[in-house]
């Protein structure tokens, strides 16, 4: 490791100091280094929670050995999920099906609106899941999530009212480990591990990636307190992964606050380029690029990576680059987007499929269906997409011509695929679109657009900061005229 910044050396003492830390960690600021260095101070044991196993494996081959890397998940499946093991690997279901075997057979009438059997179904295993995200210890009518058309408070009472007993029942089937009617996922575990109110034996424990923790995973995290040193390490301006539950709780943490904001990564104009990003997502650092480091900000022909704001763009994007005849990488997903294609290919011609997890629906519309309104199936819904807007054959050509990313090209990647990694030169792709004009006009009676989002600020952020030394803003490029950033700036 390099001499220690200042920052570093000041999180070293003060963890020697015995002092749980938050630490916002900027992009490419050295962060599991700094972590390394807390460790290597400490000579006591502890443990290291990663947000997936990728980071975990490389974590364990950078800390000492005192230290255990793992994943929540890979946590919880040692303590209690391995007893399950037989039910994850089950196929998918349409919510509907999974309501028949609750005992969902009727309508329900709430008002002037008819629940129809299925829009129950998927209420009910959407109130599961939030249970399951949540830390709270029972089902509540909070978990129930709001039906378009049912605006009152009396409406959604009633609503919950009729879905608390089948989610009861529910998540009753899913303690069985040898049998059940729903399908059983990873979060299932988790969340039953946590109601355990489980000790994690350490005298120091790291989170990683904190700005994207589920409050279930927060709550055994924070009960660590009693008998641990707690160190929760993110960067709140890359929480991105909202839409799946999680949550920034690095701003509501009791303890010492401390930042590291200079960038090993890129000098200083990429790092003015992030604090333009970092300004409109009202985050609480800015960055500062390394001087020696040169960076470049302008037009790339030939990037080493393209990084897309969707899988629609994303698949969109490898067919124009193979098209031009180069050789192409698609972050994860190349065999499992092909079997996929495969099914979609059966399914739309009216054959049966043998793919495991869509061995149970008799057709592309019920496949669409449940990818469009059933909260299981939202994980699928840009695969659905992707074949309804390209076609399987297309999709399978494509993915035959992809290489792996040692020999391609140019790396093809979602800007949520992408975090945590970084190349030397960046695209970013056409996908990213400025925010919509409003009705009003300017003194030069031009629209005004509507203000950046801070989902939109943070997803920017992300993409930005993955390159080294050139970045092309591409499609982000809007950013040079929007009065919000101007003002901003």
């Amino acid at each position: 490791m390099h001499t220690p910044t200042d920052e570093q050396a000041h999180a070293a003492d003060a963890f020697r100091a015995g002092h749980h830390l938050v630490l916002q960690a900027g992009a490419g600021t050295g962060k599991t280094s700094t972590l390394c260095l807390l460790a290597a101070s400490a000579q006591r044991s502890g443990r290291y929670l990663a947000f997936n196993k990728d980071i975990a494996r490389d974590a364990a081959a950078r800390f000492p050995r005192t230290v255990k890397c793992q994943t929540a998940h890979a946590t919880a499946y040692a303590a209690l999920g391995h007893r399950y093991r037989d039910r994850l690997n089950s196929p998918r279901q349409p919510a509907w099906k999974s309501g028949q075997a609750l005992g969902i057979t009727r309508p329900v009438r709430i008002g002037d609106h008819k629940i129809n059997p299925r829009a129950l179904s998927h209420t009910v295993l959407r109130t599961v899941t939030r249970y399951c995200h949540s830390a709270d210890r029972a089902l509540a009518h909070h978990h129930v999530p709001h039906l378009r058309g049912l605006n009152t408070s009396g409406e959604h009472a009633q609503l919950a009212e009729a879905a608390l007993p089948f989610a009861t029942k529910a998540w009753a089937d899913l303690h069985n480990p040898d049998q059940g009617v729903l399908r059983f996922e990873h979060d299932h575990y988790l969340k039953m591990w946590a109601l355990t109110q489980p000790k994690l034996e350490a005298d120091f424990l790291f989170l990683d990636e904190a700005q994207d923790t589920n409050p279930v995973l927060e709550e055994v995290f924070n009960a660590q307190r009693r008998h641990a040193q707690l160190v929760m390490v993110g960067d709140s301006a890359q929480a991105i992964y909202g839409w799946r539950g999680a949550r920034d709780v690095m701003t509501g943490f009791d303890a010492t606050a401390l930042t590291l904001t200079r960038s090993f990564r890129f000098g200083p104009l990429i790092a003015k380029e992030a604090n333009r990003w970092l300004a409109l997502a009202d985050a609480p650092i800015r960055l500062t690029g390394t001087d020696t480091i040169t960076t470049e900000i302008g037009h790339l022909d030939c990037p080493d990576v393209v990084l897309c704001r969707t899988n629609i763009g994303a698949m969109a994007e490898v067919m124009r680059l193979l098209s031009e005849g180069h050789r192409v990488a698609l972050t994860r997903g190349k065999q499992q987007l092909a079997a996929l294609a495969l099914a979609a290919r059966d399914l739309k011609g009216g054959r049966s499929t043998s793919h495991p997890e869509l061995v149970l629906f008799n057709s592309w519309g019920e496949l669409q269906d449940y990818a469009a309104h059933d909260p299981a199936g939202r994980d699928v819904q840009p695969f659905v997409d992707l074949i309804d807007t390209h076609g399987p054959d297309a999709i399978l050509t494509a993915v035959d011509q992809l290489t792996d990313e040692q020999h391609a090209d140019v790396t093809v990647s979602t800007a949520h695929t992408a975090k945590g990694r970084e190349w030397p030169t960046v695209k970013i792709a056409d996908d990213f679109p400025p925010p919509k004009d409003t009705d009003q006009h300017d003194a030069q009676g031009q629209p005004i657009p509507e203000p950046i989002s801070d989902t939109d600020a943070r997803l920017a952020y992300v993409a930005v900061t993955r390159a080294r030394h050139h970045l092309d803003l591409g499609g982000l490029s809007w950013i040079n005229t929007h009065p919000t950033a101007l003002s901003a700036a």
